[in-house]
């Protein structure tokens, strides 16, 4: 190992943390999109069911782009800590920095931030991925780090997932992102079909569409608390413990969730006790229904044909 323009042990150029992630942020600005078009129809609508369509969309929208964006997310759970630790192999050299661990469905993100940023004659700032998706090989990532001369504190943290590590966090972690994965796109499937059904003449199936979502958005949360099977693996950096709790996409997850429970539930009683405040809600008209509408009478036309063809007479609905 060799000096390379002053960057221990033989790092190329410093790390700079991601921004933000390419596959969250084209999700969100695909739904923003959506928003923003419906928004410059909207004043095209009559009435107050433009408000009751505005409600509808945005409810709906935000349901969709929730479980599609958390599928990127790296915060379902999250732990962050400063400590002074050391900070290359070979080197006694100390840095103070604050350190995160971030872990999404696919793999751990590990960051590290030196206070200040400039240290050792070099900006410590980094953001390190560990994938564990099907396709990608954790370990031979891991390898691959080791052999680029990552900081102690990023090797540290991401030596405890490896499948090798007597703490076990890899399995358990990488099954949990699986079938949270697997249930959050069923959830999202079920979304698409509750939409088409809430536009058709019976809500009441949209209503249990709702439900289901809300029950596969619960069965992701759940999949993903098995980590606290996990038997505690401590974390020490330095003189501090890094300790992880539950992040946003997590909550996020649960409350969105929870929405459509709450939604689906409403749909299917307001069908059968107010059906009337329903059909009001969703803006459907009286003949999707198959009813006559209040204030309406049968009315009964003679058919001409009665008499020679015995044919029946005709009844008709009509406004009086």
């Amino acid at each position: 190992m060799t000096l390379w323009n002053g960057v221990l042990p033989f790092y190329p150029q410093s790390r700079h943390a991601a921004g933000f992630s390419v596959p969250l942020l084209i999700v969100i600005l695909v739904f923003l999109v959506l928003a923003a078009s419906f928004l410059l129809i909207l004043p095209g609508i009559r009435g107050n069911s433009r408000w009751f369509w505005l409600v509808r969309v945005l409810l709906s929208l935000f349901i969709g782009a929730e479980t599609v964006a958390l599928h990127f997310s790296a915060a379902w759970s999250v732990g962050r800590v400063s400590t002074n630790t050391s900070y290359k192999a070979f080197s006694t050299a100390r840095v103070q920095a604050h350190i995160g661990l971030h872990v999404g469905l696919d793999g751990i993100n590990i960051t590290l931030t030196g206070t200040p940023v400039q240290q050792l004659n070099e900006t410590i700032d980094y953001n390190e991925f560990f994938p564990w998706r099907f396709g990608e090989n954790y370990a031979a990532k891991y390898a691959e780090a080791l052999e680029k001369g990552l900081p102690d504190p990023i090797l540290y943290l991401a030596e405890k997932f490896t499948p090798s590590s007597p703490c076990g966090l890899h399995r358990q972690y990488r099954l949990a992102g699986h079938y949270a994965k697997a249930t959050l796109w069923m959830a999202f499937c079920l979304w698409v079909v509750s939409n088409v059904l809430l536009s058709m003449p019976a809500p009441v199936y949209g209503g249990l569409g709702l439900l289901l979502t809300g029950a596969f958005e619960l069965f992701s949360v759940f999949a993903f608390a098995t980590i606290s099977n996990v038997p505690l693996c401590p974390l020490h950096l330095g003189s501090s413990a890094l300790i992880t709790h539950y992040g946003a996409a997590f909550w996020v997850t649960l409350a969105t969730g929870i929405l459509c429970l709450l939604l689906g539930g409403a749909v299917v009683s307001l069908h059968y006790a107010r059906l009337s405040a329903l059909r009001t809600f969703l803006d459907q008209s009286v003949k999707d229904y198959g009813s006559p509408a209040k204030g309406s009478s049968p009315l009964i036309l003679k058919n001409p044909l009665h008499k020679q063809f015995g044919a029946s007479d005709l009844t008709i609905s009509t406004k009086l």
